[in-house]
Protein backbone atom coordinates (compact mmCIF):
# COMPACT_ATOMS: atom_id res chain seq x y z
CA UNK A 1 0.00 0.00 0.00
CA UNK A 2 2.84 2.41 0.91
CA UNK A 3 4.51 1.79 -2.43
CA UNK A 4 1.27 2.47 -4.29
CA UNK A 5 0.69 5.74 -2.41
CA UNK A 6 4.27 6.88 -3.02
CA UNK A 7 3.99 6.09 -6.75
CA UNK A 8 0.78 8.07 -7.04
CA UNK A 9 2.28 11.08 -5.23
CA UNK A 10 5.26 10.96 -7.59
CA UNK A 11 2.89 10.79 -10.56
CA UNK A 12 1.02 13.85 -9.30
CA UNK A 13 4.25 15.82 -8.87
CA UNK A 14 5.38 14.97 -12.41
CA UNK A 15 1.97 15.86 -13.82
CA UNK A 16 1.95 19.17 -11.95
CA UNK A 17 5.14 20.26 -13.70
CA UNK A 18 4.22 18.88 -17.10
CA UNK A 19 1.90 21.65 -18.18
CA UNK A 20 1.32 25.15 -16.91
CA UNK A 21 -2.30 25.75 -16.03
CA UNK A 22 -4.29 28.97 -15.83
CA UNK A 23 -5.52 28.03 -12.37
CA UNK A 24 -4.16 26.72 -9.07
CA UNK A 25 -4.31 22.95 -8.60
CA UNK A 26 -3.16 22.26 -5.04
CA UNK A 27 -5.11 22.69 -1.82
CA UNK A 28 -4.86 21.73 1.84
CA UNK A 29 -7.98 20.58 3.72
CA UNK A 30 -8.70 20.49 7.45
CA UNK A 31 -11.96 19.34 9.04
CA UNK A 32 -13.51 18.25 12.32
CA UNK A 33 -16.90 17.06 13.48
CA UNK A 34 -18.98 14.16 14.72
CA UNK A 35 -19.30 10.53 13.72
CA UNK A 36 -21.37 7.38 14.16
CA UNK A 37 -19.86 3.87 14.14
CA UNK A 38 -22.39 1.22 13.12
CA UNK A 39 -22.01 -2.50 13.77
CA UNK A 40 -20.14 -4.54 14.84
CA UNK A 41 -20.50 -3.95 18.58
CA UNK A 42 -20.63 -6.53 21.37
CA UNK A 43 -23.88 -6.81 23.26
CA UNK A 44 -24.30 -3.96 25.75
CA UNK A 45 -21.81 -1.71 23.98
CA UNK A 46 -22.78 1.28 21.85
CA UNK A 47 -21.99 4.95 21.26
CA UNK A 48 -23.91 8.20 21.24
CA UNK A 49 -25.66 9.36 18.06
CA UNK A 50 -23.76 11.35 16.97
CA UNK A 51 -20.48 10.93 18.84
CA UNK A 52 -17.59 13.30 19.44
CA UNK A 53 -14.88 13.60 18.09
CA UNK A 54 -13.38 13.03 14.66
CA UNK A 55 -11.19 15.06 12.34
CA UNK A 56 -8.99 14.91 9.31
CA UNK A 57 -6.29 16.53 7.18
CA UNK A 58 -5.78 16.17 3.45
CA UNK A 59 -3.86 17.36 0.42
CA UNK A 60 -5.70 17.59 -2.89
CA UNK A 61 -4.46 18.00 -6.44
CA UNK A 62 -6.87 18.82 -9.30
CA UNK A 63 -5.68 17.55 -12.66
CA UNK A 64 -8.22 19.82 -14.33
CA UNK A 65 -11.31 21.75 -13.30
CA UNK A 66 -13.42 18.58 -13.02
CA UNK A 67 -11.25 15.73 -11.77
CA UNK A 68 -8.57 15.37 -9.13
CA UNK A 69 -7.03 13.17 -6.49
CA UNK A 70 -6.39 13.58 -2.78
CA UNK A 71 -4.49 11.93 0.02
CA UNK A 72 -5.99 12.34 3.47
CA UNK A 73 -5.75 11.04 7.01
CA UNK A 74 -8.39 10.87 9.74
CA UNK A 75 -8.83 10.18 13.41
CA UNK A 76 -11.95 9.05 15.34
CA UNK A 77 -12.36 8.82 19.09
CA UNK A 78 -14.88 6.01 19.62
CA UNK A 79 -16.24 5.98 23.18
CA UNK A 80 -19.20 4.49 25.00
CA UNK A 81 -22.56 6.15 25.55
CA UNK A 82 -23.42 7.01 29.16
CA UNK A 83 -25.71 3.96 29.38
CA UNK A 84 -23.26 1.62 27.62
CA UNK A 85 -20.56 -0.60 29.01
CA UNK A 86 -17.32 1.37 29.25
CA UNK A 87 -14.89 1.22 26.35
CA UNK A 88 -12.62 3.47 24.32
CA UNK A 89 -11.13 2.98 20.88
CA UNK A 90 -8.78 5.13 18.84
CA UNK A 91 -9.29 4.81 15.12
CA UNK A 92 -6.77 6.03 12.51
CA UNK A 93 -7.27 6.12 8.75
CA UNK A 94 -5.42 7.16 5.61
CA UNK A 95 -6.99 7.03 2.13
CA UNK A 96 -6.16 7.81 -1.46
CA UNK A 97 -9.24 9.10 -3.23
CA UNK A 98 -10.42 10.35 -6.57
CA UNK A 99 -12.31 13.67 -6.61
CA UNK A 100 -15.03 14.87 -8.96
CA UNK A 101 -15.97 18.55 -9.01
CA UNK A 102 -19.73 18.16 -9.40
CA UNK A 103 -20.11 21.94 -9.37
CA UNK A 104 -18.24 22.20 -12.66
CA UNK A 105 -19.65 18.97 -14.08
CA UNK A 106 -23.21 20.20 -13.42
CA UNK A 107 -22.31 23.80 -14.41
CA UNK A 108 -23.13 25.50 -11.12
CA UNK A 109 -21.48 28.61 -12.59
CA UNK A 110 -24.58 29.22 -14.65
CA UNK A 111 -26.33 30.38 -11.47
CA UNK A 112 -23.69 30.82 -8.74
CA UNK A 113 -20.01 31.48 -8.18
CA UNK A 114 -20.24 30.99 -4.40
CA UNK A 115 -21.47 27.44 -3.89
CA UNK A 116 -19.72 24.28 -5.08
CA UNK A 117 -19.91 20.55 -4.57
CA UNK A 118 -17.23 17.85 -4.60
CA UNK A 119 -17.66 14.08 -4.61
CA UNK A 120 -14.82 11.84 -3.46
CA UNK A 121 -14.17 8.16 -3.13
CA UNK A 122 -11.32 5.69 -2.81
CA UNK A 123 -9.64 3.21 -0.51
CA UNK A 124 -6.91 3.06 2.07
CA UNK A 125 -5.58 1.63 5.31
CA UNK A 126 -7.17 1.81 8.79
CA UNK A 127 -6.15 0.83 12.30
CA UNK A 128 -8.54 0.52 15.24
CA UNK A 129 -6.87 0.45 18.68
CA UNK A 130 -9.41 -0.46 21.37
CA UNK A 131 -8.59 -0.41 25.07
CA UNK A 132 -9.79 -3.96 25.66
CA UNK A 133 -8.85 -7.38 27.02
CA UNK A 134 -8.05 -8.64 23.53
CA UNK A 135 -4.37 -8.15 22.85
CA UNK A 136 -3.52 -6.28 19.63
CA UNK A 137 0.14 -5.42 19.27
CA UNK A 138 -0.47 -3.24 16.24
CA UNK A 139 -4.22 -2.75 16.54
CA UNK A 140 -6.94 -4.09 14.26
CA UNK A 141 -5.55 -3.45 10.77
CA UNK A 142 -8.08 -3.12 7.96
CA UNK A 143 -8.57 -1.88 4.43
CA UNK A 144 -11.13 0.89 4.06
CA UNK A 145 -13.47 1.95 1.29
CA UNK A 146 -14.64 5.58 1.53
CA UNK A 147 -17.15 7.73 -0.40
CA UNK A 148 -18.47 11.18 0.43
CA UNK A 149 -19.86 14.55 -0.62
CA UNK A 150 -18.31 17.93 0.21
CA UNK A 151 -20.43 21.08 -0.20
CA UNK A 152 -18.35 24.28 -0.58
CA UNK A 153 -18.95 27.95 0.22
CA UNK A 154 -16.38 30.27 -1.31
CA UNK A 155 -15.14 32.81 1.24
CA UNK A 156 -12.37 34.23 -0.93
CA UNK A 157 -10.08 33.23 -3.80
CA UNK A 158 -7.89 31.45 -1.22
CA UNK A 159 -10.23 30.06 1.44
CA UNK A 160 -13.38 27.92 1.22
CA UNK A 161 -15.72 26.81 3.99
CA UNK A 162 -16.64 23.16 3.57
CA UNK A 163 -18.98 20.57 4.96
CA UNK A 164 -18.46 16.87 4.43
CA UNK A 165 -20.47 13.69 4.84
CA UNK A 166 -18.46 10.49 4.35
CA UNK A 167 -19.15 6.80 4.76
CA UNK A 168 -16.27 4.42 5.48
CA UNK A 169 -16.60 0.64 5.16
CA UNK A 170 -13.93 -1.89 6.08
CA UNK A 171 -12.44 -5.14 4.83
CA UNK A 172 -10.89 -7.72 7.19
CA UNK A 173 -12.15 -6.15 10.43
CA UNK A 174 -11.21 -8.70 13.11
CA UNK A 175 -12.63 -7.14 16.28
CA UNK A 176 -15.71 -5.17 17.28
CA UNK A 177 -15.40 -1.40 17.66
CA UNK A 178 -15.44 -1.79 21.43
CA UNK A 179 -12.61 -4.37 21.23
CA UNK A 180 -14.27 -6.98 23.43
CA UNK A 181 -15.19 -9.61 20.84
CA UNK A 182 -13.20 -11.13 17.99
CA UNK A 183 -14.59 -11.42 14.46
CA UNK A 184 -13.64 -13.75 11.66
CA UNK A 185 -11.72 -10.87 10.02
CA UNK A 186 -12.42 -11.95 6.48
CA UNK A 187 -13.93 -10.15 3.54
CA UNK A 188 -16.23 -7.15 3.36
CA UNK A 189 -19.07 -6.52 5.77
CA UNK A 190 -21.56 -3.88 4.73
CA UNK A 191 -22.62 -3.36 8.35
CA UNK A 192 -19.23 -2.28 9.72
CA UNK A 193 -19.71 1.31 8.60
CA UNK A 194 -18.30 4.50 10.05
CA UNK A 195 -20.17 7.71 9.13
CA UNK A 196 -18.34 11.05 9.52
CA UNK A 197 -19.94 14.51 9.38
CA UNK A 198 -17.50 17.45 9.33
CA UNK A 199 -17.10 21.17 8.92
CA UNK A 200 -13.77 22.52 7.75
CA UNK A 201 -11.70 24.88 5.67
CA UNK A 202 -9.87 24.41 2.40
CA UNK A 203 -6.83 26.57 1.66
CA UNK A 204 -5.82 27.02 -1.99
CA UNK A 205 -2.12 27.07 -2.87
CA UNK A 206 -0.51 28.70 -5.90
CA UNK A 207 0.11 32.04 -7.60
CA UNK A 208 -2.84 32.03 -10.00
CA UNK A 209 -5.94 34.11 -9.35
CA UNK A 210 -8.38 31.19 -9.26
CA UNK A 211 -8.38 27.54 -8.19
CA UNK A 212 -9.56 24.70 -10.41
CA UNK A 213 -12.63 24.30 -8.15
CA UNK A 214 -13.98 27.61 -9.49
CA UNK A 215 -12.42 27.66 -12.94
CA UNK A 216 -14.56 27.24 -16.04
CA UNK A 217 -12.82 26.67 -19.36
CA UNK A 218 -16.06 27.46 -21.17
CA UNK A 219 -16.28 30.86 -19.44
CA UNK A 220 -12.66 31.60 -20.32
CA UNK A 221 -13.24 30.69 -23.97
CA UNK A 222 -16.39 32.83 -24.11
CA UNK A 223 -14.54 35.73 -22.49
CA UNK A 224 -11.73 35.45 -25.03
CA UNK A 225 -14.22 35.26 -27.87
CA UNK A 226 -15.94 38.38 -26.49
CA UNK A 227 -12.61 40.20 -26.28
CA UNK A 228 -11.73 39.10 -29.80
CA UNK A 229 -15.13 40.29 -31.05
CA UNK A 230 -14.55 43.70 -29.45
CA UNK A 231 -11.14 43.94 -31.07
CA UNK A 232 -12.53 43.00 -34.47
CA UNK A 233 -15.32 45.55 -34.06
CA UNK A 234 -12.71 48.19 -33.24
CA UNK A 235 -10.70 47.24 -36.31
CA UNK A 236 -13.83 47.51 -38.45
CA UNK A 237 -14.61 50.92 -36.95
CA UNK A 238 -11.03 52.10 -37.37
CA UNK A 239 -11.03 51.04 -41.02
CA UNK A 240 -14.18 53.02 -41.74
CA UNK A 241 -13.87 56.35 -43.55
CA UNK A 242 -16.60 58.48 -42.00
CA UNK A 243 -15.91 61.61 -44.01
CA UNK A 244 -15.15 59.79 -47.28
CA UNK A 245 -11.80 61.48 -47.76
CA UNK A 246 -9.94 58.24 -48.51
CA UNK A 247 -8.21 58.10 -45.10
CA UNK A 248 -9.28 55.44 -42.57
CA UNK A 249 -10.62 56.76 -39.25
CA UNK A 250 -7.69 55.46 -37.18
CA UNK A 251 -5.27 57.55 -39.31
CA UNK A 252 -7.57 60.52 -39.87
CA UNK A 253 -6.60 63.52 -37.73
CA UNK A 254 -9.52 65.53 -39.14
CA UNK A 255 -12.40 63.02 -39.31
CA UNK A 256 -14.97 65.66 -40.32
CA UNK A 257 -13.52 67.18 -43.47
CA UNK A 258 -16.11 68.33 -46.00
CA UNK A 259 -17.02 66.03 -48.86
CA UNK A 260 -14.53 65.91 -51.75
CA UNK A 261 -11.96 67.94 -49.81
CA UNK A 262 -8.33 67.49 -50.83
CA UNK A 263 -6.50 65.95 -47.85
CA UNK A 264 -2.97 64.87 -46.97
CA UNK A 265 -1.91 61.39 -45.77
CA UNK A 266 -3.25 62.13 -42.27
CA UNK A 267 -6.68 63.23 -43.43
CA UNK A 268 -6.03 66.94 -42.91
CA UNK A 269 -7.61 69.32 -45.42
CA UNK A 270 -4.97 70.92 -47.66
CA UNK A 271 -4.60 74.67 -46.99
CA UNK A 272 -1.64 75.87 -49.06
CA UNK A 273 -2.13 79.58 -48.35
CA UNK A 274 -2.67 78.98 -44.61
CA UNK A 275 -5.80 81.10 -44.46
CA UNK A 276 -7.66 78.53 -42.34
CA UNK A 277 -10.03 77.49 -45.17
CA UNK A 278 -9.45 74.28 -47.17
CA UNK A 279 -8.33 75.11 -50.70
CA UNK A 280 -10.94 72.85 -52.30
CA UNK A 281 -13.63 74.94 -50.59
CA UNK A 282 -12.37 78.25 -51.94
CA UNK A 283 -12.40 77.25 -55.60
CA UNK A 284 -16.18 76.86 -55.98
CA UNK A 285 -16.73 79.97 -53.84
CA UNK A 286 -14.40 82.02 -56.01
CA UNK A 287 -16.20 80.75 -59.13
CA UNK A 288 -19.63 81.49 -57.68
CA UNK A 289 -18.79 85.07 -56.80
CA UNK A 290 -16.35 85.86 -59.59
CA UNK A 291 -18.51 88.66 -61.02
CA UNK A 292 -18.37 91.97 -59.12
CA UNK A 293 -20.77 94.78 -58.70
CA UNK A 294 -23.84 92.59 -58.47
CA UNK A 295 -25.89 94.58 -55.91
CA UNK A 296 -28.66 92.01 -55.76
CA UNK A 297 -26.16 89.28 -54.91
CA UNK A 298 -24.55 91.44 -52.21
CA UNK A 299 -27.91 92.18 -50.55
CA UNK A 300 -28.78 88.50 -50.56
CA UNK A 301 -25.50 87.48 -48.94
CA UNK A 302 -25.81 90.21 -46.30
CA UNK A 303 -29.36 89.16 -45.45
CA UNK A 304 -28.33 85.49 -45.48
CA UNK A 305 -25.65 86.12 -42.87
CA UNK A 306 -27.44 88.62 -40.68
CA UNK A 307 -30.40 86.24 -40.33
CA UNK A 308 -28.15 83.58 -38.80
CA UNK A 309 -27.90 81.15 -41.73
CA UNK A 310 -24.09 81.31 -41.85
CA UNK A 311 -22.31 80.29 -38.62
CA UNK A 312 -19.00 78.75 -37.71
CA UNK A 313 -19.44 75.70 -35.43
CA UNK A 314 -17.03 74.15 -32.91
CA UNK A 315 -16.49 70.86 -31.14
CA UNK A 316 -17.00 70.55 -27.38
CA UNK A 317 -14.50 72.66 -25.39
CA UNK A 318 -12.58 73.55 -28.57
CA UNK A 319 -11.55 76.77 -30.33
CA UNK A 320 -10.89 75.03 -33.67
CA UNK A 321 -13.79 75.37 -36.12
CA UNK A 322 -15.41 72.29 -37.63
CA UNK A 323 -14.18 71.98 -41.24
CA UNK A 324 -17.69 71.69 -42.64
CA UNK A 325 -18.65 75.11 -41.23
CA UNK A 326 -15.72 76.99 -42.81
CA UNK A 327 -17.78 77.46 -45.95
CA UNK A 328 -19.63 80.20 -44.08
CA UNK A 329 -16.35 82.07 -43.76
CA UNK A 330 -15.86 81.70 -47.49
CA UNK A 331 -19.09 83.60 -48.10
CA UNK A 332 -17.98 86.35 -45.71
CA UNK A 333 -14.48 86.61 -47.17
CA UNK A 334 -15.72 86.93 -50.73
CA UNK A 335 -18.36 89.48 -49.75
CA UNK A 336 -15.92 91.67 -47.79
CA UNK A 337 -13.36 91.55 -50.59
CA UNK A 338 -15.99 92.60 -53.11
CA UNK A 339 -17.30 95.29 -50.74
CA UNK A 340 -14.26 97.04 -49.21
CA UNK A 341 -16.38 99.37 -47.08
CA UNK A 342 -18.19 96.54 -45.34
CA UNK A 343 -17.49 95.50 -41.75
CA UNK A 344 -18.41 92.39 -39.78
CA UNK A 345 -19.25 91.56 -36.17
CA UNK A 346 -18.15 88.14 -34.85
CA UNK A 347 -20.03 86.88 -31.78
CA UNK A 348 -18.92 83.71 -29.99
CA UNK A 349 -21.10 81.35 -27.93
CA UNK A 350 -20.64 78.25 -25.75
CA UNK A 351 -23.04 75.58 -24.50
CA UNK A 352 -24.09 75.32 -20.84
CA UNK A 353 -21.69 72.57 -19.81
CA UNK A 354 -18.99 73.92 -17.50
CA UNK A 355 -18.85 77.05 -15.35
CA UNK A 356 -20.32 80.34 -16.58
CA UNK A 357 -17.00 82.19 -16.28
CA UNK A 358 -15.14 79.50 -18.20
CA UNK A 359 -17.75 79.49 -20.97
CA UNK A 360 -17.55 83.30 -21.23
CA UNK A 361 -13.82 83.09 -21.91
CA UNK A 362 -14.32 80.17 -24.31
CA UNK A 363 -16.87 82.16 -26.35
CA UNK A 364 -14.41 85.07 -26.60
CA UNK A 365 -11.62 82.74 -27.75
CA UNK A 366 -13.86 81.31 -30.45
CA UNK A 367 -14.70 84.76 -31.81
CA UNK A 368 -11.00 85.70 -31.79
CA UNK A 369 -10.10 82.46 -33.59
CA UNK A 370 -12.52 83.28 -36.43
CA UNK A 371 -11.03 86.77 -36.62
CA UNK A 372 -7.54 85.25 -37.00
CA UNK A 373 -8.74 83.11 -39.93
CA UNK A 374 -10.35 86.12 -41.64
CA UNK A 375 -7.21 88.26 -41.19
CA UNK A 376 -5.08 85.41 -42.59
CA UNK A 377 -7.43 85.39 -45.60
CA UNK A 378 -6.74 89.05 -46.38
CA UNK A 379 -9.43 90.90 -44.38
CA UNK A 380 -8.08 93.89 -42.42
CA UNK A 381 -8.51 93.51 -38.68
CA UNK A 382 -9.91 97.04 -38.39
CA UNK A 383 -13.00 95.89 -40.28
CA UNK A 384 -13.75 93.19 -37.72
CA UNK A 385 -15.14 93.38 -34.19
CA UNK A 386 -15.37 90.45 -31.80
CA UNK A 387 -17.21 89.72 -28.61
CA UNK A 388 -18.01 86.73 -26.45
CA UNK A 389 -21.67 86.22 -25.56
CA UNK A 390 -20.99 83.37 -23.12
CA UNK A 391 -23.53 80.58 -22.77
CA UNK A 392 -26.42 80.13 -25.18
CA UNK A 393 -29.26 78.82 -23.00
CA UNK A 394 -31.87 78.61 -25.74
CA UNK A 395 -31.59 74.81 -26.17
CA UNK A 396 -31.94 71.76 -23.94
CA UNK A 397 -28.51 71.29 -22.38
CA UNK A 398 -29.18 67.54 -21.96
CA UNK A 399 -29.29 67.09 -25.75
CA UNK A 400 -25.87 66.56 -27.34
CA UNK A 401 -27.21 67.46 -30.79
CA UNK A 402 -28.78 70.68 -29.51
CA UNK A 403 -25.58 71.69 -27.73
CA UNK A 404 -23.70 71.31 -31.02
CA UNK A 405 -25.91 74.01 -32.55
CA UNK A 406 -25.00 76.63 -29.93
CA UNK A 407 -21.23 76.09 -29.91
CA UNK A 408 -20.73 78.68 -32.64
CA UNK A 409 -19.63 82.10 -33.86
CA UNK A 410 -22.27 84.14 -35.67
CA UNK A 411 -21.31 86.40 -38.59
CA UNK A 412 -23.09 89.74 -39.11
CA UNK A 413 -22.33 92.29 -41.80
CA UNK A 414 -22.57 96.05 -41.20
Amino acid sequence: MKKIIFSLILFIAITANAQEKEYNQWSVEAEAGVHKPANPFSQGYYTSTPSLWQGGLGVRYMMNEKFGIKLDAGYNSIENHDDSQNFESKYFRTSLQGVVNLGNVLNFKSFTNTFGLLAHGGMGYSVNKPNSPIDFDKGDQMLNLIVGLTPQIKLSDRVVLTGDLSMVNHIRQSVTWDGTQALNGRGFNANNTLVNASVGLTFYLGKKAVHADWYSEEDVIMSRLGSLDQRLSKVETDMNDSDNDGIANYLDQEPNTVANALVDSKGRAVDVNNDGIPDTMLAPLDARYASKGDAQKADFIKEFMNNGYANVYFRFNSTNPEDYSLESLGYLINYMKENPASKAELTGYADELGSTSYNQKLSEKRANKVQEILVASGIDASRLTTRGAGEDTSVDKNSAAARQLVRRVTLKLK
